[in-house]
């Protein structure tokens, strides 16, 4: 008998048409979806309720915690529809972006506008991106109601493609008036997570957090990183990181903004600050495309995902693979044997992070502890942190280690939050409800029945000296699985 072999890497799924059916859910729990995306582009609060309830019946079926992000919409700029729904751009083409034709009334020459302030926000020579970048414009003029531009690439565009400027700079309100009306809605779906789109500073974090505490959430809060001006100043992303639970690299608007040969770069150092700062880091967009319409993904796909994970990143999306894709099951699969090999490899199973850097209290100087102890005694088979906040396995996350972290807590919320956690295996233990001298045997007894340990194995604990007490942890033993 060998131990249960975990993917330490999280994999987020996002529900649509081709995934909310109970059926589907259950299925794609059992292949690795840790995190259910409820995208807020589309459907309504009353829909994605319904697919919440179905999410939670389904994990607590299987046994698991499986949480839920709700990922607001934000201010997606876009070109109004087409009388024919698309239309063909050449190169060389004049096109004008005018305020004053309304829906369905564009055509090859023109199309109308959602956001009034675009006029204003650009200027001549500047390079306007339509659908992700596939069409590019340059600002001939710009008046008080229309954008006159020439086309430099062209090709097919369709009704409500999304517009970026070169560089970023079209800066709109992170939360829209539908970003608030949603959460209102959010006490019917009581998400785990919110992400927040377009997050231009720490202030669209702080604003998202007072709204939600208005209804009584508790959401922990992710920040899509989209625009070219936060990561070209370090004092911006610095402040939306620490304001957040996490980051999300949204790899779709963030490269057309900075262009692909930069984003590679840049995810590389979005992952490696957020973990530095003690948050989760989602790597989103196009991670297997191809896998919409077939049932294999590319090589490349699976080296952008294995890349990632050998970066660190807590937890990889998939995005229209599992919404509207011919093969959700498949590619969560895929994506999680492509984690498994990456995580097999060294690189992902040391670290030199805080070996010059001073601990801010007992908690952290337990966390790291138990990670370097782990690391340098070959019989510890994982490290068993008994928890209510959810603090101390986290820190523990933030170090690379092949070994398993067991969250074990009475609190629902905080195993809903260690879902996104790489290498966190939230469990349900009460603590509480034992002598407190059985407590560790009782954990071991626990981990062995769930055929995590093996008997002659040992096992790291930590936990406070006042069990049920956020924030106290301050004990760490070495104990044997006997």
């Amino acid at each position: 008998m060998t131990p249960k072999i975990n993917r330490r890497t999280k994999i987020v799924a996002t529900i649509g048409p081709g995934s909310e059916s109970e059926d589907m859910i259950a299925k794609l729990i059992m292949a690795g979806v840790n995190v259910f995306r409820l995208n807020f582009s589309h459907g309504t609060a009353g829909q994605h309720a319904l697919v919440a309830a179905r999410i939670r019946k389904q994990a607590s079926i299987a046994g698991v915690y499986v949480g839920i992000l709700a990922d607001l919409q934000g201010p997606k700029i876009r070109i109004s529809s087409f009388r024919e729904d698309s239309v063909h751009l050449a190169q060389g083409d004049r096109f004008r972006l005018d305020l004053d034709l309304g829906e369905g009334e564009g055509d090859a020459r023109a199309v109308g506008l959602d956001y009034k302030d675009l006029c204003s926000s650009v200027s001549r020579g500047d390079t306007l991106l339509l659908d992700d970048g596939r069409l590019r414009l340059r600002v001939d003029a710009a008046t008080d109601s229309a954008v006159d531009c020439t086309v430099l690439i062209g090709g097919k565009l369709s009704s409500r493609k999304g517009i970026n400027r070169l560089g970023g700079g079209l800066a709109a309100p992170a939360l829209t008036s539908k970003d608030m009306a949603d959460i209102d809605d959010l006490s019917r779906v009581q998400p785990d997570f919110v992400a927040v789109s377009f997050v231009s500073s720490a202030e669209d974090i702080h604003q998202t957090r007072r709204l939600l505490e208005n209804h009584n959430l508790r959401a922990d809060i992710i920040a899509k990183i989209e625009r070219a001006e936060v990561v070209a100043d370090e004092e911006i992303l610095n402040g939306i990181i620490n304001a957040s639970m996490g980051v999300m690299v949204a790899r779709g608007d963030l490269g057309v903004e900075v262009g692909d040969a930069q984003l590679i770069g840049i995810q590389k150092s979005l992952i490696a600050k957020s973990r530095t700062m003690d948050r989760v880091v989602i790597t989103a967009t196009q991670m297997m495309e191809s896998m919409i319409d077939n049932p294999m993904p590319t090589r490349a796909e699976v080296f952008d995902v294995a890349n990632a994970v050998l970066d660190g990143t807590d937890a990889v999306m998939l995005s229209a693979e599992t919404a509207v894709g011919k093969y959700p099951v498949e590619v969560v699969s895929a994506m999680s044997e492509a984690a498994l090999g990456a995580e097999r490899q060294a690189v992902t199973r040391t670290s030199r992070y805080r070996l010059d850097r001073e601990f801010s209290d007992a908690q952290e100087a337990i966390a790291m502890s138990a990670i370097y102890a782990a690391n340098h005694y070959s019989n510890v088979r994982g490290i068993a942190c008994l928890t209510e906040s959810g603090s101390t396995p986290l820190l523990m996350s933030r170090l690379s280690s092949g070994l398993p972290i067991f969250g074990l807590s009475r609190n629902a919320q905080t195993l809903q939050k260690l879902c996104l956690c790489r290498g966190v295996i939230p469990l349900f233990f009460d603590a509480a409800a034992f002598e407190p001298n059985e407590v560790e045997s009782r954990a071991i007894e626990f981990l062995l029945d769930g055929g995590y340990l093996l008997r002659g194995d040992s096992i790291l604990l930590t936990k406070g000296t006042v069990m049920g007490q956020s924030g106290s942890t301050n004990i760490m033993k070495i104990l044997p699985v006997v």
